[in-house]
């Protein structure tokens, strides 16, 4: 590989101009020396196509989702139509710093690495909360046994001949794409060396009420079904799995009709680990005593979800 590889930023985009443009701004003022194209992909909307262009080295090419609806889809677009030997990933609504693209590359380049991820900071309202993944490299006893909230995929780059050849593509058949990032992290960490970048090289803007997922409580609980059929590792250990059982009992506990599906998972997930605290939070929802949209918003304060 080239001293400065050519890398592809794959942008996955419904209609919000204004931050789509924060986003590609972002990827333009990179201080990387070589060449970045940003693969711009429409999902469910008409693209805008004067977003095209650019100099040759920060092309930016604009399409539309050509596979499954939704994000996976649309994610999948962009990588089989990149022309880089790197492939990034970045949300709509974030922004790379102006070093991400060369620290991330010089990494991978100095480690022989199919890929490396880096930390974020929140942009929540007027709060800013900055979050790191631990550790050197993501090893697969690692993403199973913690979340890694902080290995955002908006941090993802990969080694196009990795992703596409041997990673595999962006798993579309996740209900709803909840979890599809995870998922991608905890193949890559099988079949691969994942580096950490140690600091945030990522704006992630969160919005107040949350994230589409985190309205929309079948899709959590549908998904983190399918994850734990698919990786049943994640249930070897008593921390993952009293996290994910929380996550799902929280789910079905704001859903009506599920609530005593909700307690009677929030129950597995305190005996698995009684410090687990979303256990609880479902019980509350499931009670009565606490709104489902209130918890999320303040956790999301606190830079975390549910």
């Amino acid at each position: 590989m080239a001293s400065h590889p050519t890398v592809t930023v794959v942008i996955a985009t419904q209609d919000r101009p204004e931050l789509l443009r924060q986003a590609l701004d972002g990827v333009r003022n990179q201080d990387y020396p070589g060449d970045i194209e940003v693969q711009v992909v429409y999902d469910n909307h008409a693209p805008d196509y004067t977003l095209a262009g650019g100099d040759a080295h920060r092309r930016v090419t604009v399409r539309t989702n050509t596979r499954s609806p939704g994000l996976a889809g649309a994610r999948n677009s962009g990588i089989l139509a990149a022309t880089g030997e790197l492939v990034a990933f970045c949300d709509d609504d974030d922004a790379f710093k102006p070093s991400k693209v060369r620290e991330q590359v010089q990494l991978i380049l100095e480690e022989d690495a199919d890929g490396c991820v880096a930390g974020i900071e929140i942009h929540y309202g007027d709060k800013l909360i900055t979050r790191v993944p631990q550790g050197t490299q993501i090893h697969s006893e690692d993403i199973t046994r913690d979340r890694m909230t902080g290995a955002h995929p908006s941090s993802y780059v990969f080694r196009h001949d990795f992703l596409v050849n041997t990673l595999g593509l962006v798993d579309e058949s996740i209900p709803y794409g909840y979890g599809e990032d995870y998922d991608l992290l905890i193949r890559a960490a099988k079949s691969g060396r994942i580096m950490v970048l140690p600091r945030a090289a990522v704006d992630v803007l969160w919005h107040r009420g949350g994230s589409y997922f985190s309205r929309r409580w079948e899709a959590m609980e549908a998904g983190i079904n399918y994850l734990i059929g698919k990786h049943p590792e994640l249930l070897t250990s008593q921390h993952t799995a009293s996290w994910l059982q929380g996550q799902r009992a929280f789910a079905l506990a704001s859903l009506r009709g599920k609530r005593s599906e909700g307690v009677k998972a929030a129950a597995q997930s305190i005996r698995l680990n009684w410090r687990q605290p979303r256990g609880y939070l479902a019980l509350g929802v499931a009670s009565g005593a606490l709104n489902s949209q209130w918890v999320v918003n303040r956790l999301n304060e606190r830079g975390r979800g549910i």
